[in-house]
């Protein structure tokens, strides 16, 4: 049985002459010795220990399946998916006006009509959970607690009609933070609501000139007091945006957060993201300190450094797992607010782009969302690529005005995977 194409070794830091085994498909990791590393190499493992490091699938009995397993896994996936996930836009209006805002150049302070709702609602009835498939939807915007009793209208019919069906329904929300009061998650949770991602650029100094109200005071106090008010209700996956000039203040926002009495255990894992070009925008040349590729060398020490802050302080961080863009996925869709149909809520400012309407159905769209551009030898090959399926589809986009080619991250994992395992290696021991 030799070593699986999909391993990364690494030398174990604390154990001369040991080595760490990854495996990027199935996230498992081991440490083994410099003789027993030799053996797998050579084929000439004992029986148990074959057999040990064939269920963490660090060994395979045939590469040539594997690779094969690994360029039908997409399409098998959609085969037995029993879950539909839908992100649900119902406006584009917001009570923020930060300086980056991604939608800037489409945001008109539109909202989604009780004809397009219904739509929605019959779309996801009789296409999903008559069919017995699990229904997630998460609403986004624009800020979609500026329009809650819509919210309430889509998920309250789906909910009742998942129970009746012996199916199930979540929803959840990607909300700035600053109406996420109590009142308001206590009174979303009869309908589904489990959790909510919402964003804290740094410490006061950068988050409120980066994310002020449109009244240009400042957002970052009322976000942490909600965070408090609500962790215990539902799971809050807090974010940043940051740039280049500013990550390494990142870490005071973490700070003020356990200085307000927020237990990192009660908040899902931290994920930072650079700021990234405006939608619709042609080209990424005037991006200004926005991030344009995920090979950028300043990206991985940004990663790190944040990921290191995060985790020393007790918060969870992201860990590498294997997934591909949501554009590679059948029952994974984009409800715009006037019932377009879209790939990813990025692509909403590439009009072009929309794959269909709640009224007349999803078109074909492999050609144009050029669907498994990963399905080549150098990806196939490559030891990166259940982390990667070709990368974001945005990031090709706004290079090339279509979405072609890849999006290579083999640059930012050899910088950057060695020692984010070693440091989920580190914490967990600590912890």
């Amino acid at each position: 049985m030799p070593l699986s194409r999909y391993l990364k070794i690494f030398p174990c830091p604390d154990r001369p002459g040991s080595h760490i085994l990854y495996s990027t498909k199935k996230g498992s990791t081991v440490r083994v010795s410099a003789a027993l590393l030799a053996a797998a190499r050579s084929d000439t493992l004992g029986d148990s220990d074959r057999a040990a490091l064939a269920r963490l699938e660090m060994v395979v009995d045939d590469p040539a399946a594997e690779r094969a397993a690994m360029a039908s896994l997409v399409e098998k996936t959609n085969a037995r998916s029993s879950r539909f996930k839908a992100t649900v836009v119902l406006n584009l209006a917001c009570n923020l006006a930060c300086s980056y805002c991604y939608e800037e150049d489409f945001r008109r302070g539109d909202a989604m009509g009780e004809a397009t709702a219904q739509l929605l609602v019959d779309h996801v009835l009789h296409e999903q959970i008559e069919r017995g498939r699990e229904v997630e939807l998460r609403f986004y915007g624009g800020e979609p607690l500026l329009s809650v009793p819509m919210l309430k209208a889509i998920a309250g019919p789906l909910r009742d009609a998942a129970q009746a069906c012996g199916t199930r329904f979540s929803c959840s929300m990607v909300t700035n933070g600053t109406l996420l009061t109590r009142p308001v998650v206590e009174e979303l949770l009869p309908f589904g609501l489990k959790s909510a991602q919402i964003t804290l650029d740094g410490p006061p100094e950068i988050h409120d000139l980066q994310r002020p109200f449109v009244s240009g005071e400042g957002s970052f106090a009322p976000i942490v007091a909600n965070t408090k008010a609500v962790c215990d209700l539902v799971t809050l996956n807090p974010g940043g945006n940051f740039t280049r000039e500013n990550y390494r203040a990142f870490p005071a926002m973490l700070d003020l957060l356990l200085a307000a009495g927020i237990d990192p255990q009660t908040l899902g894992p931290v994920m930072f993201a650079p700021i990234l070009p405006k939608s619709g925008r042609p080209s990424v040349h005037d991006a200004g300190s926005a991030c344009v590729t995920s090979g950028e060398p300043w990206l991985a020490e940004a990663a790190l450094f944040l990921r290191e802050e995060t985790l020393r302080r007790g918060f969870a961080a992201m860990k590498p797992t294997m997934g591909a863009c949501m554009v590679e996925f059948d029952n994974d869709l984009v409800v715009n607010w006037d019932g377009s149909l879209y790939k990813c809520p990025a692509f909403m400012g590439w009009p072009e782009l929309s794959v269909g309407t709640l009224a007349s159905g999803v078109t074909d769209y492999r050609q144009s969302h050029n669907l498994d551009c990963w399905r080549n030898d150098a990806c196939l090959d490559c030891a990166y690529l259940p982390l990667c399926f070709g990368g974001c589809r945005l990031i090709t986009l706004m290079h090339s005005g279509a979405v072609n080619g890849v999006d290579c991250r083999k640059p930012f994992y050899d910088n950057a995977l060695e020692q984010i395992v070693m440091q989920d290696l580190r914490y967990q021991q600590s912890g």
